[in-house]
């Protein structure tokens, strides 16, 4: 574990996260955060915490974090979608091998729908593309 804490800290909310100033350098040796401003990841937005003014060190450390989350959800979006081929992959195999008449009543129409759906997008968008490098 390192000694040296980080000079930023963000905690992480729905739509982005709060940015604090990490402080320990004061008389009582505590660890003290300090919002600095509030960051919107969806919109961009970086809005000072009260009458604050942010530094170039400021904003450059948090539009660095802003890259690297957006980095992060990104990877992640990739890897649910690879999840859910995994789940459909198991779904077929449970629905071949275990799930009874009364499951399968209880899900084929709303998973047909959704394949359904899921196809007509994924077919759409690959002829976009096809036509599009055509």
């Amino acid at each position: 574990m390192t000694t040296e804490l980080p000079e930023y800290y963000f905690r992480v909310r729905e739509n982005g996260a709060f940015a604090f100033r990490v402080d320990t350098e004061n008389r009582h040796r505590r660890i003290e955060m300090d919002q600095i401003a509030a960051i919107n990841i969806k919109n961009g937005e970086i809005r000072p915490h009260g009458d604050r003014d942010l530094s170039e060190e400021d904003l450059a450390a948090i539009n660095a974090w802003i890259a690297d989350r957006k980095a992060t959800l990104a990877a992640r979006d990739i890897d649910d979608i690879l999840r859910t081929v995994d789940h459909l992959n198991l779904t077929a195999h449970w629905a071949q091998t275990r799930a009874s008449e009364d499951d399968l009543d209880a899900v084929t129409d709303a998973l047909l729908l959704a394949m359904h759906d899921l196809r007509s997008v994924l077919v759409r968008k690959k002829a976009d593309r096809l036509m599009k490098n055509g």
